[in-house]
């Protein structure tokens, strides 16, 4: 099991170094392996609120990060010209859900070579994925087989403020033969439920995280803030960075079952 982590948005150099400093500890102890994750932009935000820091000062505090910890980065693109640029520092070019179907943006991605994680739109079935796959191996052929296209489950739309994760899309999308990410984080937002920001409740993190282990997946996504509470994006769902170490063990242990079914 691999583990996406890092704080939603870069928000400050201080916030992103700790909390990478923090997981690569934690994660060296239990064996997982980490990729780090931060946002230089969180441009699908529902009104004009704290976007990061942008992607000039964005990338290089991600090249820090890789510097100091050496530690593989995953970060969004948003738009098509970012791909190239961005893919110079990072490991791991990842598409939002709400761009999940951009034609443009997914075979930018794919031209640099760099492994694509594909959030799963809210608006998608799991099976409809094939189609932003076929898209990636028109630039890219065989970046499925070769385990270069990893698939993100974060929750389906229902209706007004809701997501709801529905497991089996973990098992249909591991019919495509990729890496399958649950979302864990982002599964638990409340779209829009506080007059027009994200809410969301951390408290469910865990239930669901442990869920789609006993299903079976490759990696998890857990976004993670020294004090998510003060963070400029997706505050509510967030887990505290302090309580991530029981997270992790609780999550190896049952992937050490599944893995063994």
């Amino acid at each position: 099991m691999f583990l996406i982590a890092g704080p939603c948005a870069i928000e400050n150099r201080d916030v992103v170094m700790t909390t990478a400093e923090t997981l690569r500890r934690l994660c060296y102890d239990l064996g997982v392996t980490l990729y780090f994750k931060s946002s230089f932009d969180k441009a699908n935000r529902t009104s004009a609120s704290a976007r990061g820091v942008g992607m000039d000062e964005g990338l290089r505090i991600l090249e820090d990060v890789k510097r100091a910890f050496d530690l593989p980065i995953v970060t969004d693109v948003h738009e098509s010209w970012q791909c190239e640029p961005v893919a110079e520092v990072v490991d791991v070019l990842q598409i939002p859900a709400f761009l999940s179907r951009q034609t443009d943006l997914l075979q930018a991605a794919a031209a640099t070579g760099r492994i694509i994680n594909v959030k799963k739109g809210q608006f998608m079935a799991p099976w409809d994925m094939g189609g932003a796959i076929s898209k990636i191996e028109q630039v890219e052929a065989n970046a499925a087989r070769e385990g270069k296209i990893w698939l993100t489950e974060r929750g389906s739309s229902f209706g007004y403020g809701r997501l709801v994760v529905d497991m089996t899309s973990l098992v249909e999308m591991r019919r495509f033969g990729c890496p399958v990410v649950f979302d864990a984080t982002h599964s638990v937002q409340q779209p829009s439920a506080q007059n027009g920001i994200t809410g969301g409740n951390r408290t469910m993190v865990p239930y669901l995280m442990r869920a789609a282990l006993a299903v079976g997946v490759d990696g998890l996504f857990i976004e993670t803030h020294p004090d998510p509470d003060k963070a400029i994006s997706d505050a509510a769902n967030q887990v505290r960075l302090t309580d991530m170490e029981n997270l992790l063990k609780q999550a190896m242990e049952i992937d050490a079952i599944t893995n063994h079914q």
